[in-house]
C-alpha cells in the first residue's frame, strides 16, 4: 500500500524537525540513588589485543550498572503496595526466580505520543526550585494555563523543576539532607484524572522529598505506577526544552527489553517538526 501525500509530508516534516535529548550522559561520577547500583564501564578489548590478517582490529566493553541508572524508566513491577503490584498482581509470586514473570519491561510497548512540558520553574521565574518545595496538582494546572496546554490523555507530560542543573554535584542533587523538589501527591492524582501514560521530572525519585527523608517514602510512585499503572522517566534532562519555550512535541521513548526488568536506562526524545 503506498504512502499518502498528507503522510509523505508529515514525515518529512517529522525527518527534518527538532530534536531535543532528555537524557543525562551514562558515566561513573554521576549521581545514583543509594537504594541502586552504580555504573561501570571499562574496555576489555582494546585495538591491537588481537590484530586481524588484514590489519583490522576491534574494541569492546563490559558495562554493569543497576536498571535505575542515570535517565530511566520505571516498569509497572518497580514498586508494590501491600504486597501487591498494578492490577493487584501478587508481588511475591511474579518475582519468584529472580526476575518478574509479569509486568515486566518486556511488555513494555515503545511509547511515541504527544508530550507536553509543564515548566514550573520558568513559571515562578526561577532557574530552578529550592530544595524540599512541593510541586502541587494546582500549581500544574496553573503552569498548563500559561503555556496553553492541556493535558494529553494517554500521552506524557514532563515536570521541570530545574533541578537538573544540580546534577553534576551528587550530593545536591540527591538531597538526603536538603531535599528535593518535586510533584507531592497531589499532583501525581492530578495526572491519574488526566490519564496520561507517562511522566516524567528532573530528579532522581520524581516526587518531593523533604529536607531528610530520603527516599524513606515515595507516595507518588504509589499513585502513579500501583494504582494507576503510569510508567515514570526519572532524571529528565528538560534544559533546553525550556529554553526554547518548546511546550508541545512528539514524545519518543523506548526502555531496554530486559525480560522480567524493573527499570532501564532510556534516551528519551522530543522532537518538534520543521
Amino acid at each position: 500500500m503506498g504512502v499518502s501525500a498528507e503522510m509523505s509530508d508529515l514525515i518529512e516534516r517529522m525527518a527534518g524537525g527538532r530534536i531535543y535529548d532528555l537524557s543525562h550522559p551514562l558515566e561513573p561520577t554521576m549521581p545514583v540513588s543509594p537504594n541502586h547500583p552504580g555504573f561501570r564501564m571499562s574496555l576489555l578489548r582494546r585495538h591491537g589485543d588481537m590484530v586481524r590478517a588484514d590489519g583490522g582490529s576491534a574494541s569492546n566493553e563490559m558495562i554493569v550498572l543497576g536498571g535505575h541508572t542515570g535517565t530511566h524508566f520505571d516498569a509497572l513491577c518497580h514498586v508494590s503496595q501491600d504486597g501487591k503490584l498494578f492490577g493487584g498482581v501478587d508481588a511475591f509470586a511474579a518475582q519468584t526466580g529472580g526476575r518478574f514473570k509479569e509486568l515486566g519491561l518486556e511488555t513494555v510497548t515503545p511509547t511515541v505520543c504527544r508530550g507536553v512540558l509543564l515548566d514550573v520553574a520558568g513559571h515562578r521565574g526561577v532557574e530552578a526550585l529550592e530544595p524540599g518545595e512541593p510541586i502541587t496538582a494546582d500549581e500544574l494546572r496553573r503552569v498548563a494555563e500559561q503555556e496553553g496546554v492541556t493535558l494529553p490523555r494517554g500521552g506524557a507530560v514532563l515536570i521541570r523543576s530545574g533541578w537538573a542543573r544540580h546534577w553534576s554535584d551528587p550530593p545536591r542533587y540527591l538531597g538526603h539532607d536538603g531535599g528535593v523538589p518535586g510533584p507531592d501527591t497531589s499532583a501525581g492524582a492530578l495526572l491519574a484524572e488526566a490519564d496520561v501514560r507517562i511522566t516524567g521530572h528532573d530528579s532522581m525519585a520524581y516526587e518531593w522529598l523533604a529536607p531528610g527523608a530520603g527516599h524513606s517514602l515515595l507516595p507518588v510512585h504509589r499513585i502513579l505506577l500501583v494504582e494507576h499503572g503510569i510508567h515514570i522517566v526519572e532524571n529528565a534532562d528538560l534544559e533546553q526544552l525550556a529554553a526554547e519555550r518548546m511546550y508541545e512535541f512528539l514524545f519518543i521513548c523506548l526502555p531496554l527489553k530486559f525480560v522480567g526488568g524493573t527499570g532501564s536506562p532510556v534516551r528519551p526524545i522530543a522532537v518538534v517538526p520543521a
